[in-house]
């Protein structure tokens, strides 16, 4: 995108998001009722819950988002619609935002953010008989703004995932992808639109200790990193965690706040 340098100010944004509140565990009685009973979509107030903290982030970070990757299941899909519409919002309820144009902001599925394909996160009696999780991207393409959608992407996982990879998979997964999308797209800031398993991965794969994450709905991290030119990164370049909003310590629930500096895997 040609505004994307000039929008940097030297540095590479990428906020990390779970999606909102899911049916299934709302109305437990929706999975015997459904043809798809492993996708469940958002409940009303996860769609609002997903567009306020779209709010939130427009009027908190001083930098426009180029580029969205989405989870190709309908819950983080519709989170992330609900994100854009209020990233893309001309006006919010008539209350004055922040100049930061994110009207030219692009929409993309990757299948590295997937939900964790195991029977922690999906139970075993839900999963597709035939094993494919299939999905029609023309549906998925309909829920975003005419000409969000970008077709000309290549993901960071071409391949969906298989099903029963392991917890040391699925960590891997998701820090790889992180890594392989922030590398593509140096120049520009991402949102990560994903699951609890891949906001809690992330911080868990580049901590490397015990502790582990509490990532409400709609929680998210903003990471950062300083860019030293136009094309490379030097070796001791690293992310830092400067905020966060719905995520907490697993062991003293004591939500992570202030700069966080965490060693990156690029």
């Amino acid at each position: 995108m040609e505004s994307a340098k000039s929008n940097m100010n030297g540095h590479q944004n990428i906020i990390v998001m779970r999606h909102g509140d899911r049916l299934d565990h709302c109305e437990p009685l929706w999975v015997s009722t459904t043809e798809r009973p492993w996708d469940p979509p958002l409940v009303h107030d996860g769609k609002v819950r997903a567009f306020q903290t779209g709010q939130r982030i427009r009027s908190q970070i001083e930098f426009p988002i180029h580029r969205v990757f989405v989870s190709p299941f309908l819950r983080c899909i519709q989170t992330a619609s609900e994100v854009v519409a209020a990233l893309s919002a001309v006006d919010l309820d008539h209350i004055a935002m922040p100049s930061i144009d994110n009207s030219k902001l692009k929409v993309a599925i990757e299948f590295g953010l997937c939900e964790t394909l195991n029977t922690v996160a999906i139970k075993s009696d839900v999963v597709p008989k035939d094993g494919k999780f299939d999905f029609k991207f023309s549906d998925i393409e309909a829920m975003f703004p005419e000409g969000t959608f970008d077709h000309k992407v290549d993901m960071a996982y071409k391949e969906f995932p298989q099903w029963g990879e392991t917890v040391e998979d699925y960590k891997e997964r998701y820090v790889n992808t992180l890594k392989i999308l922030a590398e593509k797209y140096p120049s520009e800031n991402l949102l990560l639109v994903t699951h609890w398993g891949g906001v809690s991965s992330m911080l868990y794969r580049y901590f490397k200790d015990a502790t582990k994450y509490l990532v409400d709905y709609c929680g998210c991290v903003e990471l950062r990193r300083q860019i030293l030119d136009d094309d490379a990164f030097g070796d001791s370049e690293e992310f830092a965690v400067v905020s966060s909003h719905g995520v907490a310590f697993k062991d003293n629930k004591l939500p992570i706040h202030g700069l966080i500096t965490i060693q990156s895997p690029i």
